[in-house]
């Protein structure tokens, strides 16, 4: 794996010094900023690559953070934080993260993380496509990683756009969660199985009225992406 920056934005000096000795053992470039505000500033003359953001900081918090980058700014961000709720969760992923890692962690695993983050993005890049799947008043175009429903741009985080492709280049096709996780977040993935439902029932919200249309719950095993309506163009 190539050198990233990673920028660090957390008010706790020890787990800045941990996460900054597991990062740069792995040959990450570590930046690090103590405050929201002195976040965005870092990201804006630093440009990294990944950003790890705790949600708790002082003069701007990471909530404010996620919402002044998306959805210009595509840099994947890692939220840290002690908030352990589902609504938490899903706030994060919603403003925009593509990750959420609750403390206390394991540092090794956030690393492992954000390595399978950037993996993933760089395999997107390398293998992009003209692919272009169109159903009825939802196009998703994987060159482009951009989704239209009814002609209007939906912003999706990666890991949403991801788990779309897998779902709908494969219609009909069920997929458990296990296999969604593995296709979507990797192998080395360590996280909850419900990160699938998580970005899922966020998926439906954004698409509104072509997810019920298409994105179907399997109970008991996963989801599918449904076409028997015919109305592939």
């Amino acid at each position: 794996m190539p050198d990233y920056d990673v920028l660090i934005i957390d008010d706790d000096n020890h787990i800045i010094r941990i996460l900054k000795e597991y990062f740069e053992y792995e040959n990450f470039k570590v930046h690090t900023a103590q405050s929201g505000k002195e976040g965005l500033e870092k990201i804006d003359s630093i440009k990294p690559d990944l950003i790890v953001l705790d949600i708790m900081l002082p003069e701007m918090d990471g909530w404010e953070v996620c919402q002044k980058l998306r959805p210009a700014n595509k840099t994947p961000i890692i939220i840290l934080s002690a908030k352990t709720k589902d609504s938490d969760r899903i706030t994060g992923l919603e403003l925009g993260a593509d990750d959420y890692v609750t403390k206390p962690f394991s540092p090794k695993e956030v690393v492992a993380r954000a390595k399978a983050v950037l993996r993933r993005l760089d395999q997107s890049k390398d293998g992009a496509g003209e692919d272009i799947l169109e159903y009825d008043n939802i196009s998703i175009n994987k060159n482009e990683r951009s989704v239209k429903v009814y002609g209007e741009v939906v912003d999706l985080t990666p890991k949403e756009f991801d788990l779309l492709w897998t779902l709908a280049s494969s219609p009909k096709i069920v997929f458990d969660r296990e296999k969604l996780l593995k296709k979507v977040w990797g192998y080395d993935y360590f996280g909850d199985i419900r990160t699938v439902d998580t970005h899922i029932k966020s998926l439906r919200k954004k698409l509104g009225d072509q997810a019920d249309k298409y994105i179907e719950t399997v109970w008991g095993v996963g989801y599918k992406f449904e076409t028997d309506k015919k109305d592939k163009k």
